[in-house]
């Protein structure tokens, strides 16, 4: 799925940036996915009011638009299609994720959103892709947070 518009993309994980992995305290979570429980819901209207495109960059793939994104009060997402692996994947430290959003996001300025970022897919990035591009790691033990979203609009609306 493509788009249209001329606002910068923003492609978001769900396991470490909106289900952090940290210590907690928690709510107590239940059902088939308890950890959806440590997803603040008020990451949603932030999240919303970026002047972006939001997409699912997520192993969750449609399964976050039925289980996470109801949590946030978003609307459902288009989600990126993963390739299949292949035996590239992970060559020089690069994420299996970085040269599938290059693809997806083809020259348009974009944002990363996930905790397993490195340098070595700035780099790539960075030799590869011919417009702006912010990859924004999060730390897994604390999750994307409220205090994040100034360097985010920051970014965006500099492009």
């Amino acid at each position: 799925m493509t788009s249209s518009t001329a606002l910068p993309l923003l492609y978001l994980d769900v396991d470490g940036p909106l289900i952090p992995f940290g210590a907690g305290p928690y709510p107590p979570g239940d059902g088939p996915h308890p950890l959806l429980a440590r997803v603040d819901r008020t990451l949603g209207p932030l999240l919303a009011g970026l002047p972006c495109e939001l997409w699912w960059a997520t192993t969750w793939m449609a399964e976050a638009n039925e289980c996470v994104a109801p949590r946030l009060g978003l609307p459902q997402l288009p989600v990126v299609d993963w390739p299949e692996p292949s035996d590239e994947d992970g060559r020089g430290g690069v994420h299996w994720k970085t040269p599938a959003l290059l693809g997806h996001a083809a020259g348009r300025p974009f944002v990363w959103i996930d905790d397993e970022i490195t340098g070595a897919d700035r780099a790539w990035v960075a030799e590869r892709h011919p417009g702006p591009a912010l990859l924004y790691r999060v730390d897994p033990g604390r999750g994307l947070a409220v205090g994040d979203f100034t360097a985010l609009r920051e970014w965006l609306r500099s492009v």
